[in-house]
């Protein structure tokens, strides 16, 4: 297990204040040497999520002081080990989620956060399922714990996490109702959903009408004050899942102020003795005391998803591959709310 130690020369975006999206600097300097059971990471593929979209605002929760590099996760090969890592992982393509850090062409990686991409699936649909597919599979299964038989509510199904969510569902069996705008009705139909356009002011009288009953589990990015009519949607026994609040990314002052106020209803509705449950997801939940289990737990879930992908059971949906030097427009692209799935930025050609 001895380290190897030639000096890698990385590419890095920088994210230098509050600025849009063409502020984003380029910059070139030699990567230090892997330390103690870490890896030197080749990028394959990285992308865009909502986190760097409010990273960019200066508004996601715990971000790094400006300036840093944003790149929620990565899919890269191993090309250089540290001191108590196995030298036979070089050459490997791995899977990492590091919050901040992977809009660069090398990266240094904790060995052990590292889970296996399986031979034969191309980096970029990797890539588009690592905090998509571990988000999604984890809101159904851990959190709004759903059924074959179950009909449940997406909101933003063209999206990366709500495009994940639609194939999850059908696959196990579930009736899934998606919005997304009247442009990505046939292809969310084509994911598996009943599509509703989200643009509609009788949104959630028409998903009622699907749905006379109430349904099972309603997944909820948006928040803001259109949130009691999600909750209103759920029948006796269902989960209101919550896990972001894009209705108020562009307010200004504190970040946490709208995330406080949706911790507090969440927590009311709870409260109430009508059977229904409501919950605030939590990716990063239980990594700061428990961080054994929860690497075991990320790992175990991105494994099934990435065996889904392998399979063909669920097809990553790729809006978009953009070079590293071109990430502003990767990020522009993002926030513009015109595409379906992930924006997915890739190495230079």
């Amino acid at each position: 297990m001895n380290a190897t130690t030639t000096t890698t020369r990385a590419t890095e975006i920088v994210l230098p204040g509050v600025v849009e999206p063409a502020g984003l600097h380029v910059q070139v300097r030699d990567l230090p040497a892997p330390g103690e059971g870490q890896v030197v990471l080749r990028m394959d593929a990285t992308g865009v999520s909502f986190a760097e979209q409010q990273m960019r605002l200066g508004k996601y929760y715990d971000q790094p002081a400006f300036p840093f590099v944003p790149g929620y996760d990565v899919v890269g090969t191993v090309v250089g080990t540290g001191p108590g890592v196995d030298r036979d992982l070089r050459g490997h393509r791995f899977a990492a989620v590091t919050k901040v850090g992977a809009w660069a062409s090398h990266l240094i990686v904790e060995a052990a956060d590292l889970v296996p991409v399986p031979d034969g699936v191309d980096a970029a649909a990797a890539e588009t399922v690592v905090v998509n597919g571990v988000t999604a599979w984890q809101m159904m299964y851990r959190t709004a714990k759903v059924e074959r038989g179950d009909t449940i509510v997406v909101l933003g199904a063209n999206g990366g996490v709500g495009s994940t969510l639609v194939q999850l569902a059908r696959h196990a069996g579930i009736k899934v109702i998606g919005t997304a705008s009247a442009r990505h009705h046939d292809a969310v139909r084509e994911l598996g959903a009943i599509p509703v356009d989200y643009r509609d002011p009788n949104m959630y009288a028409h998903i009622r009408e699907l749905a006379p009953e109430g349904v099972d589990a309603v997944f909820d990015h948006v928040g803001g004050p259109a949130l009691h009519d999600s909750w209103r949607l759920l029948r006796r026994g269902g989960a209101l899942v919550n896990y972001g609040s894009a209705a108020t990314k562009d307010e200004p002052g504190n970040a946490m102020l709208p995330v406080l106020k949706l911790f507090g209803r969440l927590m009311l509705w709870n409260l109430l003795p009508n059977g229904r449950r409501a919950g605030f997801y939590n990716f990063w939940a239980g990594k700061r005391f428990r961080a054994a289990a929860f690497r075991a737990r990320l790992a175990e879930d991105l494994t099934q998803v990435f065996a889904l992908v392998k399979a063909s059971v669920l097809t990553p949906q790729i809006a978009a591959r953009v070079p590293l030097s071109e990430a502003g427009a990767a990020l522009a692209l993002a926030e513009s709310r015109t595409v379906l799935g992930k924006v997915v930025i890739v190495p230079e050609p």
